[in-house]
């Protein structure tokens, strides 16, 4: 099969976006016309297809991503330099309901998970010391190496301290929000047992924060507030930790229905082809596991911007519909309260890959949680509590994003990118790249490459592949952040610092 050099999205397009680069002069049939390319365009990158006067709105994927700052010809180039976003101040919407349901069968696939006292399931079985406070983020590393030097991390996943920043000299959302997410960490069903550790003065107060908690396992999570503690305060933490580990190590996989899988959808350093490889693979997959009865969660609203009525209009009742203008608006507001435009989003490396506005980034992005049903609606720093897709708020920052999602309940992160990335947050963090240029150079950072969608692999042919990987690593397989050890958190922070 020969390799097609450009894709129009949508019949309704006044763009096609590259598939590889062009050179100035050449000529593409498109709809039966002939187009000569107008200026080199790289791969990636966005080929006008029709004359288009200045003002004029610019087509891709059927919908707006921007209007011309100048007249433009058949062939031309589009890039950030002749097209500017249309998006402005918060908007009022209108709930019009669409039919979203799916046509997937239940094929009653299984994944080997760790059940907890609580009925939730775990995809590892970690052991992870907590510092309510940052203050003492020292001591839980040190806990953590010395209990990895001692017990050499057998018959467990992992042991990890999750070092931060916070928990004092923080007021209002922003100390509420440390304490849901490291609550959040707490209770995450990854964990095996947890250790809290305190330092006892701190804004976060120890016993306030494991009221916080529910009612939690008393034998799997503990607290050390080492301003209590008279002598060695590591000593007095191993002698926990040593108890803790032997409940972990003596956990055992069992069989687990898709159906307990949660999954975040994250994209980071995307390009042109993430809206058309990638996301779309990652949307799939999502459709597949919420017609299984599972769960995923699309993050990242300041990137909805521009496709956020393609979302409000899948919400199964006006309530979540309601919700969701919330969640947009808000973010808006945010962004309006700090004197910053809601529209000036891609950052270089986006626009480099072909991405020249914040609509054609949202309208590629959106294309991450398929064509499901929207269920449930999330603020920052909530736990799970509804299946099928849910909608999360927290802000495009890979890190921020990622760890919300985790601390949301998800058990692994997808995460799509057109230029590679080697972070990973506190659960496995799934490289997905959009090209396989990117798949073949950082084989160290990326787990799938679904750049072979545009070599000629079906759609139908690699999610399979794609949900054979998922179930894998569920199983036990490691990601690539896992084995090189890049894992870590990030909190979101809004207000002043005392």
């Amino acid at each position: 099969m020969k390799q097609a050099s450009f894709l129009k999205i949508n019949p309704a397009d006044s763009v096609v976006v590259a598939l590889r680069a062009f050179q100035a002069g050449e000529v593409i049939v498109v709809d039966g016309n002939n187009i000569e390319i107008a200026q080199d365009t790289p791969m990636g990158h966005k080929i006008l297809i029709a004359d288009t006067q200045k003002g004029a709105d610019i087509i891709k994927y059927g919908y707006p991503i921007g209007h011309a700052i100048t007249d433009l010809k058949a062939g031309e180039w589009v890039n950030e330099n002749n097209l500017k976003t249309n998006l402005a101040g918060t908007l009022t919407y209108e709930y019009h309901p669409v039919d979203s349901s799916l046509n997937i069968p239940n094929e009653g696939r299984t994944f080997n998970g760790y059940k907890r006292s609580n009925g939730e399931v775990g995809i590892r079985n970690e052991v992870w010391i907590v510092p309510t406070v940052g203050c003492v983020n020292g001591i839980a590393e040190k806990l953590a190496a010395q209990l990895m030097a001692e017990t050499g991390g057998k018959d467990i996943d992992a042991i990890h301290a999750w070092h931060h920043n916070y928990g004092c000299s923080q007021l209002s959302d922003d100390h509420e929000n440390t304490r849901k997410v490291l609550r959040d960490i707490v209770l995450h069903p990854n964990a095996g047992a947890v250790l809290v550790v305190g330092l006892g003065c701190e804004n976060n107060q120890p016993d306030d924060f494991m009221n916080m908690l529910g009612d939690y396992d008393k034998q799997r999570i503990r607290l050390l507030v080492t301003q209590r503690v008279d002598g060695d305060e590591v000593e007095a933490g191993m002698d926990i930790l040593r108890e803790l580990y032997a409940l972990a190590a003596a956990d055992k996989r069992q069989v687990c229905p898709l159906s307990d899988l949660r999954v975040g959808l994250k994209c980071g350093g995307s390009d042109g082809l993430s809206g058309i490889t990638a996301n779309p693979l990652v949307g799939a997959f999502s459709d597949y596991l919420v017609a299984q009865g599972g769960t995923s969660i699309l993050t990242e609203v300041p990137e909805m911007f521009g496709a956020e009525t393609i979302l409000m209009n899948r919400c199964t009742t006006p309530e979540l519909f309601e919700q969701t203008v919330k969640l947009v608006n808000d973010f808006k507001e945010y962004f309006l309260s700090h004197g910053e435009p809601v529209g000036e989003n891609p950052s270089p490396g986006n626009k480099a890959g072909g991405i020249s506005t914040l609509e054609d980034k949202a309208l590629g992005c959106t294309q991450k949680c398929g064509r499901a049903p929207v269920s449930g609606v999330l603020g920052y720093g909530d736990r799970l509590t509804t299946k099928g897709l849910n909608l999360l708020s927290a802000p495009g920052n890979d890190l921020v994003a990622a760890t919300a999602l985790a601390s949301a309940g998800c058990q692994i992160v997808l995460f799509t990118t057109g230029r590679g990335t080697p972070f990973g947050t506190f659960i496995p963090t799934m490289k997905i790249s959009t090209n396989s240029t990117l798949f073949a150079r950082k084989p160290n950072w990326i787990d799938f490459n679904a750049g072979l969608l545009v070599e000629g692999t079906s759609m139908d042919e690699l999610v399979r592949a794609f949900t054979d990987k998922i179930i894998a690593v569920a199983n036990g397989e490691r990601t690539r952040n896992e084995e090189n050890g890049y894992r870590e958190i990030s909190i979101f922070k809004n207000g002043v610092t005392l």
